[in-house]
């Protein structure tokens, strides 16, 4: 059974990072941007109040002497830094420094934050209006759990990630090319396209033995079925190694697993029709 983050307070939203390094809560009328390879970048898109980024740094195999990066973070910033001072937030230690700036005649700064828990360094930083309060990050980096690589955490689903976002357009792009390769006809994502990918499968005739595709025209699926009905909303699974989009639906919080539309009957060797387990979905729903 899967753990839903739909329990929490409505005002946070949260965040579990590609690999399960770390969980944290964020306001949730802020959403996630695209930032650098080794950032995470969050801030509200209606109202701006400043950019929070987070990145994670982690010694996946250290000796005796490394066992601790992460929680002396803060203290090898202290001593490099002159500028750093100590600051004590949630039950994290944290080496605290800002760096004011000047942009198109308006005046910013960068809030900076080293800390950390065993084997994963965390940098946080807020950039906002030189005048505005740094209250909003603080909550953040408060929230945050640094994940043990020891520990097996149960499923969750959370709001959905630009990950999982990325995993979804190349889905529906790859199907698409797909059916207009094997068909030479339009795809639009619509009911009336579930009998063009069942077609352009047939010809296609992928291997039974990779799972790509067969995800791919899951995701697909799932992605008509939230053009069609109202109530579907993409989320993230995190469930191990697994880090997904599932699509549920609002009303009766049903999870519908691209996974495990297709590919589970394929790897069975099951007959499976995709006009018919698209109609089996809705049936389910009723």
């Amino acid at each position: 059974m899967y753990q839903s983050v739909y329990t929490m307070i409505e005002e946070k939203k949260k965040y579990i990072a590609p690999g399960g390094w770390f969980a944290m809560e964020y306001p949730a009328v802020w959403s996630e941007f695209e930032d650098s390879t080794d950032a995470f970048l969050f801030y509200n898109p209606d109202k701006w109040t400043g950019n929070f980024r987070i990145s994670a740094f982690r010694n996946e195999k250290p000796n005796k002497k490394e066992i601790h990066y992460g929680d002396n973070a803060y203290n090898v910033e202290l001593k490099e830094n002159k500028s750093a001072e100590y600051v004590k937030i949630g039950k994290y230690d944290c080496a605290y420094s800002a760096e004011a700036f000047e942009e198109e005649g308006k005046q910013y700064i960068t809030h900076i934050w080293i800390t950390g828990k065993e084997n994963t360094l965390l940098e946080c930083t807020f950039t906002t209006l030189f005048d505005s309060n740094k209250e909003d990050a603080e909550d953040i980096i408060a929230s945050i759990d640094v994940r043990s690589q020891d520990r097996k955490y149960p499923p969750e689903i959370i709001p959905v990630r630009l990950s999982e976002i990325y995993k979804i357009d190349d889905a529906f792009e790859k199907i698409s090319s797909m059916v207009k390769e094997e068909l030479s006809k339009d795809f639009q994502g619509s009911e009336e396209d579930l009998q063009k990918i069942q077609l352009a499968l047939e010809r296609n005739e992928p291997s039974t033995k990779k799972n790509e595709i067969w995800i791919n025209v899951g995701i697909v699926v799932c992605c008509i079925l939230a053009s069609e009905i109202d109530g579907f909303e993409w989320q993230t699974l995190i469930d191990g190694n697994r880090e997904d989009p599932v699509l549920v639906y609002n009303k009766s919080r049903a999870v519908i697993d691209p996974l495990k539309l297709i590919w589970s009957k394929v790897k069975h060797g099951e007959k499976w029709n995709v006009t018919q387990i698209y109609e089996e979905i809705i049936t389910s729903l009723e």
